[in-house]
């Protein structure tokens, strides 16, 4: 729902009602994930996507009909042997798709999370989405530190529920992960073998990932660009007061001079396993001290540029600080796939592929080579 959280604040602070549709389950080849979202406003006009083209037009119908009857429905989209062209996806999985009516000012719950997504603020809007428990749609925002909507009143009987999902939402909303969780009445997790109570989809909204480029060259202003493309909050870092100028790259988010590694130092609680570091400097005063630190830092990616003897190099002389091979493993270098790249553009598409196949589980080979799904599960 991020990329169409400022047209839906937008509708909210006008007090216009609208309709979100939010893909909440994911089976099988589907083309987008959980959280995404088209949304539908009271004058007909739509945003946001949900299948990339599938089951749009049923979709956009369901959030009309939501906005007439003023009712949330659950409904589930797959492809149909017996007609191609029938509703559904053709790429051959399936998705559960919540349709949800939303007036503003009517509920508590829904009014803190599109407010609280809109500004940026870490939170999670949760929703019912299936068992017998709670209506389908209930909403409940939940932040670090307090939570909004479903009163006590709203279900009684219901205490135990909403505790626990505050509980499992809060720890989804640390690790900035979306996804579902299946409650007993008692509050506990669900087996196979029980009857849920009631299913709900977390969907965490959280800063957007970083990318720390170290190395203010040529390649770097590239990379920088495929980093805004790709979503991340890219900060560029270098010793070279020359060099590092936001005039030289003026679509990065932040701009700094200093040793990396003393910068690197100073973002420690600011990295999650989101983040990427790029370390394109290929020079051991740079690259040592601040290798030392990152491989020891839970990130999720780190990558660093030069040849296979600067590699070799490299390596050898972070093993004789006392970096361990399992730390060492940890380190993509030379950076990038092999994609023959030469241009800084090529290059900077070779880094972001590898970054994209190492947080999303792929190989990097050609699709036309494999069998199997083609996207990965999360």
């Amino acid at each position: 729902m991020r990329d169409i959280a400022e047209q839906l604040f937008a509708w909210h602070a006008a007090g216009r009602p609208y309709a979100v549709a939010t893909v909440v389950g994911v089976s099988g080849s589907a083309p987008r994930e959980p959280g995404a979202a088209l949304a539908v406003g009271d004058d007909g006009e739509a945003v946001g996507s949900v299948s990339g083209g599938c089951v749009e037009g049923a979709v956009y119908e369901l959030c009309q009909e939501a906005l007439a009857t003023g009712r949330s429905t659950f409904e589930s989209f797959g492809y149909s042997d017996s007609d191609a062209f029938a509703v559904g996806l053709t790429c051959g999985g399936t998705l559960d798709i919540l349709v949800q009516p939303i007036r503003p000012g009517t509920d508590a719950g829904l009014d803190a999370g599109i407010s609280r997504i809109a500004s940026g603020e870490p939170a999670a809007l949760v929703r019912v989405v299936g068992g017998t428990a709670l209506p389908t749609g209930t909403a409940l925002t939940v932040t670090a530190s307090d939570h909004h909507g479903w009163s006590p009143a709203l279900a009684p009987g219901t205490e135990a529920l909403r505790h626990a999902v505050i509980a499992e939402s809060r720890a989804l909303l640390s690790m900035g992960r979306t996804g579902r969780v299946v409650l007993a009445a008692d509050g506990s997790r669900c087996t196979p073998q029980d009857t849920p109570a009631a299913a709900f989809f977390v969907e965490s909204h959280v800063p957007p990932p970083r990318m720390l480029v170290f190395g203010a060259i040529d390649f770097a202003a590239s990379l920088v660009r495929m980093g805004k493309f790709l979503g991340y909050h890219v900060t560029v870092c270098d010793a070279r007061p020359v060099f590092a100028t936001a005039r030289r790259f003026p679509e990065a988010d932040e701009v700094l001079v200093d040793w990396p590694h003393r910068y690197l130092d100073s973002q420690r609680d600011s990295l999650d396993a989101r983040t990427a570091i790029c370390v394109l400097t290929h020079d051991a005063k740079f690259d040592v001290p601040l290798l030392e630190r990152a491989l020891r830092l839970p990130v999720g990616y780190i990558g660093a540029m030069g040849s296979r003897r600067t590699h070799h190099d490299r390596e050898q002389r972070l093993r004789d600080i006392g970096l361990t091979g399992a730390e060492l493993s940890r380190l993509r270098s030379p950076i990038g796939l092999d994609l023959g790249a030469r241009t800084p553009e090529e290059t900077a598409m070779a880094i972001a592929s590898e970054i994209v196949a190492h947080t999303r589980g792929g190989t990097g080979s050609p699709l036309s080579t494999l069998n199997g799904p083609i996207h990965h599960a999360a």
